[in-house]
């Protein structure tokens, strides 16, 4: 299977595309509009305020840097940072089908993860900016 084998950097880049396009979607209502109701939601399951200003930008922001592959470990991070609170403080009680369940976020925190551990690939900005400086181009 060697020719799937050379098609591996599709698959980083729809895994990106997919993540990044739902995270901006998600993020743009936090961060155009809805930060107060977040604001609310965070502080109601017992974080600081500010913290909803995080999570806007890890979803917004690192859903970007995710689609563009740039810094793309770090924002997967973040993303998958904010996944695991949101399952853990938020859907768990929900049960992992149906209404609030935490199947979605758990798709989600997964993909995250894999990019943390594979990077972004060779069809991204960060192989454009990493090539050649002793890094790695996974």
């Amino acid at each position: 299977m060697r020719f799937l084998d050379r098609l591996q950097p599709l698959g980083l880049l729809a895994m990106r595309l997919a993540l990044g396009a739902v995270m901006v979607s998600h993020g743009a209502q936090k961060v155009f509009g809805g930060i107060h109701n977040v604001e609310k939601m965070v502080s109601g399951i017992g974080f600081p305020w500010w913290m909803a200003y995080l999570v806007a930008g890890a979803e917004f922001f690192g859903g970007i840097l995710v689609i563009v592959g740039l810094l793309t470990r770090l924002a997967a991070f973040s993303i998958f940072i904010d996944m695991f609170v949101a399952i853990t403080k938020v859907h768990w009680k929900h049960g992992l089908r149906g209404e609030g369940g935490y199947e979605f976020p758990l798709v989600l925190a997964t993909l995250a993860f894999a990019l943390i551990f594979l990077g972004a690939g060779p069809i991204s900005l960060d192989n454009l900016v990493w090539k050649g400086r002793g890094r790695t181009k996974a």
